[in-house]
């Protein structure tokens, strides 16, 4: 099955995205990332928040935030019914090409340290484990912070 474009999401996404972060990101912690939050995100001039749809249905968000010479991996979730289809590395290599076009040098996230599958994901799209950050997510769970160089590592050329 092919796997559907990605696209810069509208006002019109954010509750969907919003709920996907609640129920299969942040479960165990809380709501962070609310309709609210994701709207500013959507309307931020330094923020790219990107899905993959299909047919109206969400499946994928990738949200990154671009400073001066790095960016910031924010959110990355992919619907569980739709995991392993390649859909997050998509979306993910999207939003590196992104930085790479701005010149930027790097990119860093942060991943759940409860989450071996996420961590192994970053590993083999280039991500470096830089250190752990203890009760990052709100005091609660470990975080692992990777980063990853760009231009030197494969992202030339992605998308």
């Amino acid at each position: 099955m092919a796997i559907p474009s990605v696209r810069l999401a509208t006002p019109g996404d954010a509750r969907a995205i919003a709920g996907l972060s609640r129920d299969f990101i942040e479960y165990g912690l809380g709501w962070s990332y609310t309709p609210e939050r994701i709207l500013r995100a959507i309307r931020s001039r330094t923020t790219n928040v990107a899905v993959i749809e299909d047919r109206g249905d969400l499946l994928a968000v990738g949200i990154m935030d671009y400073g001066d010479a790095a960016a910031h991996l924010v959110l990355l979730g992919v619907q569980p019914a739709q995991r392993r289809r390649g859909l997050g590395r998509h979306i993910l290599l999207w939003l590196e090409q992104c930085a790479l076009t701005a010149g930027l040098e790097k990119i860093g996230v942060e991943v759940r340290a409860d989450n071996p599958g996420a961590i192994g994901f970053y590993a083999a799209l280039g991500y470096g484990a830089r250190s752990r950050v203890p009760g990052y997510y709100r005091g609660v769970v470990d975080a692992v912070r990777l980063e990853k160089v760009l231009g030197s590592t494969g992202v030339e050329g992605a998308g």
